[in-house]
């Protein structure tokens, strides 16, 4: 083989290679295009997936906040409404025990001047009583003004209790009723029938409609 054979034959292969090497970095750059394209297409998917799950997810999130609102919006509304109810019945309650405990300091001052009463009346009628039979005119005097004294007591005290809602009962005349009545004694009376109060030895006294204490009497048989 000549030189000048040699050489061409060295250009063939150059050039031969030259054209692999084309044909080799084509098929190179057409899969990196394709491969490309691929992760673009995958990544695209993946951002759109994505962003699909993270709207649903701040959805659930919102609904959830929502309803952990609503519970804590009703627990409250139950608590106050608790706090309402027992707040009434604790005004109702002491309301109650207020009108209870002064109705019972009325009773218990009613029943502690009931003797009093007793007395003063007992004072009274005897100074009627000395006045009727006293002709000394100093002396009527004298029993006079002692009398119009103990009837201004009487008066004053009678209008204390009245004004608190005590009342005094007589039921001389009536039909004797032990819910109301405390029978002393029964003596036998002509013309009257059996269970007549015949005389009120000591009145009778209400309290706003309730006995604080019976007529003490003296009852017909």
């Amino acid at each position: 083989m000549t030189e000048d054979q040699r050489d061409a034959r060295a250009r063939e292969d150059a050039r031969a290679r030259d054209s692999a090497t084309r044909d080799v970095k084509g098929d190179v750059d057409g899969d990196e295009e394709v491969v490309d394209a691929e992760v673009v297409d995958d990544l695209s998917y993946t951002s759109e997936e994505s962003g699909g799950n993270g709207a649903a997810d701040q959805v659930e999130r919102d609904l959830d906040e929502l309803s952990a609102t609503k519970r804590e919006r009703d627990e409250y509304l139950a608590l106050a409404q608790r706090t309402r109810a027992d707040f009434e019945n604790y005004r109702k309650r002491v309301a109650k025990e207020t009108s209870d405990a002064l109705a019972r300091g009325k009773a218990e001052l009613a029943r502690d001047l009931l003797p009093v009463i007793d007395n003063l009346e007992r004072a009274l009628q005897s100074g009627v009583d000395a006045r009727a039979r006293d002709s000394a005119t100093r002396s009527e005097e004298s029993r006079e003004s002692l009398v119009r004294g103990v009837e201004l007591v009487l008066d004053e005290i009678r209008g204390k209790l009245a004004s608190a809602g005590v009342e005094a009962f007589d039921p001389t005349g009536e039909r004797f009723d032990p819910e109301l009545h405390e029978a002393l004694s029964a003596q036998p009376a002509e013309g009257t029938d059996s269970g007549v109060v015949l005389e009120t030895v000591e009145k009778g006294y209400r309290l706003n409609g309730q006995i604080l204490r019976p007529a003490r009497v003296v009852v017909s048989k």
